[in-house]
């Protein structure tokens, strides 16, 4: 019975790579998701929408985003689990689901490399430094001789705890050695309103949704958390002028279900190159504040690295643990 089967298996071997082109070659032929962790608005989504929108005119099949918010990317890791490996189900995410949710939740039990696979790096965006017009603050260098002058008598907001927004407060008073009393919200959109309203002293926030406050004079903008000055707003300072290598910058970028054929994991990381490379892509993304970046999946990789590792020293600091 063996011997039998011998020779099936050899011509299974022999054409497999031809099989392989042949799939690849005919991908996609139906539509295909960009599952988005959070609800619509938020950077990952306006990232994906970009995309996915030149993505469907290039691959001549409709690039869908589903958003499936819950347990900071629980829910859509869960959803991707229930999928084919077929490559017609991707994750659209930041830094957040991948760093720091596993951190502080214990059912999010995923991991690249593991049961996800990078794909593509499409963007980054750094997060600025804002301070409402009562405290008097109009520099980082301000922001930092006043909290140390004065511990524990200004406040933060942040999005969250465990959010990017709340860590990367956490990482400057550690490394720095300041005490301010955070103020977590239910997200930017109770944050931002908390801060213009003087609810709070301070805010990490991304730039987009400070813009206009900031023309009307009601928030003043101190520093980005990035590690070179933002091309967004170059007379903004970087942090990483006062506090060397600080970078907590969000990136974007594309993951895969473990197992899904590495030929249409390559062939969606070339179009999303070709796609974040258009000069119109460029301007929208700018244009929502997202600095476009491109890179393939050892790119991102690196990245979700460098990120993680950030992320997890913050998260110590802040005393975050699984729940």
């Amino acid at each position: 019975m063996k011997r039998r089967f011998l020779p099936a298996l050899a011509l299974c071997a022999i054409f497999a790579p031809y099989l392989s082109l042949a799939q690849a070659q005919d991908y996609p032929n139906r539509p295909v998701s960009f599952i988005v962790p959070y609800s619509p608005g938020g950077l990952p989504d306006t990232v994906a929408r970009i995309v996915a929108q030149k993505l469907t005119e290039r691959m001549k099949q409709g690039v869908v985003v589903e958003n499936k918010p819950g347990g900071n990317g629980v829910v859509a890791h869960q959803t991707l689990m229930s999928r084919p490996t077929d490559g017609y189900s991707f994750i659209v995410s930041d830094g957040s689901m991948l760093s720091i949710t596993p951190q502080i939740n214990k059912a999010a039990k995923y991991a690249v490399g593991q049961d996800l696979q990078a794909v593509s790096l499409i963007a980054r965006s750094p997060l600025f430094l804002v301070a409402h017009p009562k405290t008097g603050i109009k520099t980082l260098k301000d922001f930092v001789a006043q909290v140390k002058k004065n511990p524990g008598a200004y406040t933060y907001g942040s999005s969250g705890i465990g959010s990017t927004h709340h860590l990367t407060m956490e990482a400057m008073k550690s490394d720095l050695g300041l005490f301010l009393t955070h103020v977590p919200f239910r997200g930017s959109s109770q944050s931002v309103p908390a801060l213009v309203g003087g609810q709070v002293d301070f805010l990490f926030a991304a730039l987009p949704s400070m813009l206009g406050f900031m023309k009307n004079g009601q928030v003043t903008i101190l520093a980005s958390n990035d590690a070179k000055r933002s091309a967004l707003v170059p007379d903004v300072p970087s942090i990483a002028e006062v506090i060397p290598q600080f970078d907590f910058s969000v990136t974007v970028g594309v993951l895969a279900r473990s197992g899904t054929p590495p030929e249409l994991m390559k062939r969606v990381s070339e179009e999303i190159a070709q796609v974040v490379k258009m000069p119109d892509v460029m301007e929208k993304l700018l244009a929502a504040g997202i600095e476009p970046v491109g890179g393939g999946a050892d790119t991102y990789r690196k990245a979700i690295e460098l990120e993680n590792s950030a992320m997890s020293k913050a998260g110590k600091h802040a005393r975050l643990s699984a729940e």
